[in-house]
């Protein structure tokens, strides 16, 4: 943890300690999946259980619960799949990309699932998603939820997305890149070392410019992960675009806890309800 910190500290100076203080435990929070049932149905039975639920402002389908997580898991809707459990700053990244029917959409990086079945909720479940994971543990995890969810038209690959044949072109790209985890840091139970950074930063870097490649021209790529630090973020995507590529303003919702970050893009701070997070949205 002190080596995280220190790193903090460098980077961000007086506001390390407010990140530091984002270093909580969080209450749960979940996204109803608006194919299977209604925000209303959801709400109703959660009424009739006794289970208290705060609504969010900038997401009409997400819940914060307040009761412990093994309640919410054993109900029928969750096992069922009208929601799923999901961080309120992960469900960033598939709003900001906005998909909509119709649109070919790659997640490049997709298990468990969380993002790829958001992506197929928001679409009305007609756009045409490709969702690759390359560990075979976590893609039984991916299939697994998305039978759970309905999410019936995506296609999954057991596949390293920076090995996709170049000919490939999808109109919308998720990059949620595999990071540090920086902003979900909970206890000081935390593996970070300066040289996971790096191993971290070379395989960000690959698969942004694989995901350049895979983009159409017009189309819009959203790079995200679940860290505060600039290396994994804004330094390499300066590094990274190139000149025909520009980052499109993204527009914070309200109440959102934010970082200074690169113009236009979102660097969320951690706190007592959002991992920190970073995203921007990029059309070539």
């Amino acid at each position: 943890m002190e080596e995280l910190l220190e790193h903090i500290r460098r980077t961000y100076g007086g506001l390390a300690d407010r990140i530091q203080a984002g270093f909580v435990e969080r209450p749960v929070t979940l996204r109803i999946n608006t194919l299977k049932t209604s925000v209303d149905e959801v709400l109703f039975a959660f009424a009739r259980e006794g289970i208290a639920y705060e609504r969010v402002p900038w997401f009409s389908d997400a819940l914060i619960v307040h009761c412990p997580q093994e309640i919410i898991e054993n109900t029928p809707l969750y096992q069922e799949g009208h929601f799923y459990l999901q961080s309120l700053s992960s469900m960033l990244p598939p709003l900001v990309l906005s998909p909509s029917p119709g649109e070919s959409i790659l997640d490049m990086t997709a298990a468990p699932g969380g993002k790829t079945t958001e992506l197929y909720c928001l679409s009305g479940g007609k756009a045409q998603i490709t969702a690759c994971e390359r560990d075979k543990y976590r893609f039984e995890r991916l299939k697994f939820n998305l039978g759970r969810q309905g999410a019936t038209r995506v296609y999954a690959m057991c596949r390293d997305a920076a090995m996709l044949d170049d000919f490939l072109k999808f109109d919308k790209i998720l990059l949620d890149a595999p990071c540090t985890g920086s902003g979900t840091v909970t206890s000081t139970d935390i593996r970070f070392t300066e040289v996971f950074l790096a191993k971290c930063v070379h395989m960000q870097e690959k698969l942004l410019k694989k995901a350049l490649k895979l983009l159409k021209k017009g189309g819009t790529l959203v790079y995200s992960t679940c860290s505060v630090l600039k290396e994994e973020n804004e330094l390499l995507l300066e590094r990274t675009l190139p000149r025909e590529a520009h980052i499109e303003q993204i527009v914070p919702p309200e109440g959102i806890p934010l970082l200074p970050s690169r113009e236009g893009t979102l660097t969320v701070c951690p706190d007592k309800l959002y991992e920190g997070f970073f995203v921007a949205r990029i059309r070539l």
